[in-house]
């Protein structure tokens, strides 16, 4: 009998799937991180509604009985999981510097060098605004607006502002290149919205005596006068800017040109001069993304008086460099940074803090450093080599192969999609390069010299050399094998070179647990896995052909299918309310929205399957399918503080998390069956009106 070859493959993969996670349990005492199946009926309110509140209903009990700590804006799970890796990137750290820093050479010299400098108070108080004079003296001598724009080409290296962010990536018309991109940017407070919405009134106000006070702590004149110019000067440049709706159109924000022309384009800014500093000095081609923003920016540079420029680079640079400075900066940017934007009480321990400046940002906390120089991946190396077995990356490796089969399996029989859509689809799908643990390739922080009494600048020094790195690769191929996201890592990405990359730090209960039931790691770590690969699909990732290029690969009748659909979801998601009088934004977090579908629609996809027609078993009093939708739903377990929630909603494109699992759920019609919800209950869906993508 004739056998389908996609077929025969994806059924051989699901069942090596399901062995694989039944092998990986080592013996009958081994026993899941939570619960009897992976999945904690403590934590749940099994005597609430399911079709009311679904993430109520899986983790109500939690919800309740847990507060947030005081040095978190919020908590959940994943949290769990971060203070996991940090207690073991702990250990690594005061390993090393335990060990000789005098001069370190090798990496885990060089980390144990940086956590030690982080840790010596007594230097740090001592010096107080010292370390920064050598920057702040550049920005008094600068003659002219040009040696400002030159400082602001130094954002990527150093702790410097920019009111024109750069970065470098490939190229999207032509992805085996790389290409310099530039946009907006200049704003020191969340999004354009905490500049002209008056229910943002009270954070700006607060920001403005924030920048007065770090002016007045490194002795600016008239800090009172000059914070009010810069909060001016940045209200001007957030009216002039795009939503964040606008900015994740890749079509609109691809915009190349030859730097004689962005020159015309947006004139009143030394461009040359910044690309210069940057180290791209003889760059002729650019992208450009916001392409009606950058005049309006450059001619507010152009009529703002210089006095004001360089009090808004000193205050910038200040507040980029505070968390490496002595008490007074680092708790007058955790005033305004954590407590007034995210709302938590407290400033994390100095361990903690000494943890991400080595290893790379807590961006909960809304610190800064993820955002300049760190040794994230000197330290993945050493996180990886401990805590990742190699068996761990081949059991993920094939779950992400299963996932993939269930996708192909999908699109071949989507009920909208014609097939010269579909066959570009499909093509596309079997291009992605599945990333998993760790890169194969250590970085190479070269001769790059860390001193163990010199902790602002180990920043500038790491921060240098990572951007020097990233602009040397401009002169070769696009290297695929690269990572953007380090080993420790506990979180997921879809990136531009059509990979799907999972760290080490993602890849432990709850998200995946070798002892649970399989039921659960699908919904838990199969719904991430596909909501990764459903990022290539989006309302964005659509976008992207097989090739990588930016380019309209749909037919005019599936391109409608599709947005007909993802508009539906879209209103579904603005009707959403996690704090009274703030709805989400559904066209902003579409994108995410689509993934957590397709995600779980897909992992529910591939349990069945691998049931091989057999009856799914019942654990813990759960059925198969029940363990799937609670896996995917205690991924999501958490809460937060209002004030973080408010920020979130406006600048982060994932929905809060109980409408990661709300949102999702309702449009899948297992889930009805599963949990018996019928017609009435707040989250019911008629079936004819349930969005179904992917």
């Amino acid at each position: 009998m004739f056998k389908h070859p996609v077929l025969t493959f994806i059924a051989l993969a699901l069942i090596t799937f399901t062995a694989s996670l039944t092998s990986a349990q080592p013996g009958p005492d081994a026993k899941p991180k939570y619960g009897v199946s992976g999945f904690d009926k403590a934590g749940a309110s099994f005597s609430s509604n399911a079709g009311d509140d679904f993430f109520r209903y899986a983790n109500g009990t939690w919800l309740d009985e847990t507060d947030i700590p005081d040095d978190k804006p919020g908590y959940s799970l994943r949290i769990i999981m971060t203070d996991t890796a940090e207690q073991r990137i702990l250990e690594i750290l005061k390993s090393a510097a335990a060990g000789d820093t005098s001069n370190p050479v090798t990496n885990e010299q060089r980390i144990g060098a940086f956590y030690k400098s982080f840790m010596d108070e007594d230097r740090i108080e001592a010096l107080g605004a010292q370390p920064l004079q050598p920057l702040l003296d550049a920005v008094k001598a600068a003659k002219d607006k040009s040696a400002l724009a030159a400082l602001m080409g130094h954002n990527n290296s150093d702790v410097n502002g920019t009111i024109f962010g750069f970065y470098s990536d490939v190229d999207l018309k032509n992805p085996k290149i790389y290409a310099l991109y530039i946009g907006q940017a200049g704003l020191g407070l969340p999004d354009r919205d905490y500049y002209l919405k008056p229910e943002f009134v009270t954070q700006k106000r607060q920001y403005q005596t924030y920048a007065a006070t770090m002016l007045r702590l490194i002795g600016w004149s008239e800090p009172d006068a000059r914070a009010s110019e810069i909060v001016a000067l940045e209200t001007r440049i957030a009216a002039s800017s795009w939503t964040r709706v606008q900015q994740r159109d890749p079509i609109a924000t691809y915009n190349p040109m030859k730097v004689s022309d962005l020159a015309k384009l947006a004139p009143g800014f030394d461009w040359r001069a910044l690309l210069k500093a940057a180290g791209f000095p003889k760059l002729d081609r650019v992208v450009i993304a916001e392409k009606t923003a950058l005049p309006k920016i450059a001619a507010i540079f152009a009529e703002t008086p210089i006095e004001t420029l360089k009090a808004w680079q000193a205050f910038t640079i200040t507040d980029n460099a505070a968390p490496y400075l002595s008490t007074a900066f680092a708790d007058a940017a955790f005033d305004m940074r954590a407590r007034t934007l995210s709302g938590q009480k407290e400033q994390s321990a100095r361990w903690k803090r000494g943890v991400h400046a080595v290893s790379g940002g807590d961006y909960l906390a809304g610190d800064r450093f993820d955002r300049i120089g760190n040794l994230g991946w000197a330290v993945g190396e050493v996180y990886a080599a401990r805590y990742f077995p190699p068996q761990a990356k081949a059991k993920i490796e094939q779950l992400v192969v299963n996932l993939k089969a269930a996708y192909h399996a999908r699109l071949e029989k989507l009920d909208w999609m014609g097939p010269r859509t579909r066959a570009q689809a499909l093509k596309k799908l079997e291009t992605y390069t599945i990333k998993v643990g760790y890169p194969d390739k250590p970085w190479n922080y070269g001769k790059l010299v860390i001193r163990d009494d010199d902790l602002l600048g180990n920043v500038r020094r790491t921060a240098t050399q990572v951007w020097s790195s990233y602009v040397a690769r401009h002169k070769g191929p696009v290297d695929r094998s690269e990572w953007i996201m380090t080993p420790q890592t506990n979180d997921a990405y879809n990136g531009s070179l059509r990979d799907i990359v999972f760290p080490a730090g993602i890849l432990q209960a709850p998200i995946f647990d070798p002892n649970a039931d399989p039921a659960f790691n699908y919904g838990a770590a199969g719904g991430i896995i596909g909501h990764e690969l459903t990022h290539g699909f989006d309302d964005q990732g659509r976008k992207i052909d097989a090739e990588g290029k930016l380019r309209d690969w749909w037919t005019p009748k599936d391109a409608a299918a599709f947005v007909a659909r993802a508009k539906e979801l879209s209103r579904q998601y603005s009707a959403f309310e996690p704090v009274p009088g703030v709805h989400i934004n559904g066209d902003l977090t579409l994108g995410e929205n689509i993934a957590d579908l397709g995600g779980l629609t897909l992992a529910l996809d591939a349990y069945r399957a691998s049931l091989g027609g057999k009856q799914a078993p019942v654990v813990d009093g759960l059925t198969g399918e029940q363990r799937v939708f609670l896996g995917w739903a205690q991924a999501w377990r958490g809460k937060f503080r209002e004030d973080y929630v408010r920020k979130q909603v406006v600048t982060d494109p994932h929905s809060p998390r109980a409408f990661r699992v709300n949102g999702v759920v309702r449009n899948i019609d297992g889930w009805y069956g599963a949990f018996g919800v019928k017609p009435g209950e707040k989250l019911y869906v008629a079936p004819k009106d349930r969005v179904r993508i992917w």
